[in-house]
């Protein structure tokens, strides 16, 4: 009798969560500009130019902070024990990104959901955990896995489920150039993957209209 194959063992995360830490060097940063617009055939002597290479790596830096953030520091013990074990969902949490491919960004929304285990998390803290791993050069699949298993390993959660909605600028100004293209990605951890029950029901309050919105 044929053994069936051994399925592969799931890591426990898809790359280091942890930045490196490092401040971006401003300097550098806007040499490597300046290099790139002399590449691209421009001027950078040019009035409109002239600050273009500061602007840039101020713009860069932000938008990759998520480099200096350290988990443990964000979250600020804000873990509350307490006895609920049903659903808690943070929904249409927006956010933007870098795709690591093109340095272009994409945008949409992160829909969070776990079961507790004896142990909540403030909900302000959800959206700075997507803003965390949002604010790097990111691929959407990565990013949804990394706040799916962080927030899993912080909080011991029953289980946890994550989707991304994304609009990717690389596809729509670029490539295909499909302007309406929406890509949607998953994490399901626990009790979301094990359970179906457990993740329909998730899927279907995350597809519900927003609180104030028209019947």
């Amino acid at each position: 009798m044929r053994k069936s194959p051994k399925r592969a063992k799931r890591a426990t995360s898809v790359e280091d969560t942890n930045g490196s830490g490092r401040p971006p060097d401003l300097p550098v940063l806007q040499s490597l500009v300046t290099e790139m617009l002399l590449a691209l055939g421009e001027k950078p002597s040019r009035n409109g130019l002239l600050k273009t290479p500061e602007r840039v790596a101020k713009a860069l830096a932000f938008m990759t902070q998520g480099y200096q953030r350290d988990i443990d520091h964000l979250l600020n013990g804000a873990l509350f024990p307490i006895e609920y074990d049903e659903m808690v969902i943070v929904k249409d949490i927006d956010f933007f990104s870098m795709c690591e491919h093109h340095l272009l960004p994409f945008f949409g929304r992160v829909h969070v959901g776990y079961l507790p285990n004896k142990k909540v998390v403030g909900l302000s803290k959800i959206p700075r955990i997507v803003d965390m791993f949002a604010r790097r050069l990111q691929v959407q699949e990565r990013l949804t896995v990394q706040i799916a298993e962080t927030l899993s390993t912080k909080l011991n959660a029953h289980g946890v489920g994550v989707v991304v909605e994304a609009r990717h600028l690389c596809m729509m100004m670029r490539g295909v150039e499909k302007q309406n293209t929406i890509a949607v990605t998953s994490s399901m951890l626990g009790a979301f993957r094990s359970q179906s029950q457990t993740r329909e029901e998730f899927l279907k309050l995350i597809r519900r209209g927003s609180v104030g919105d028209p019947e």
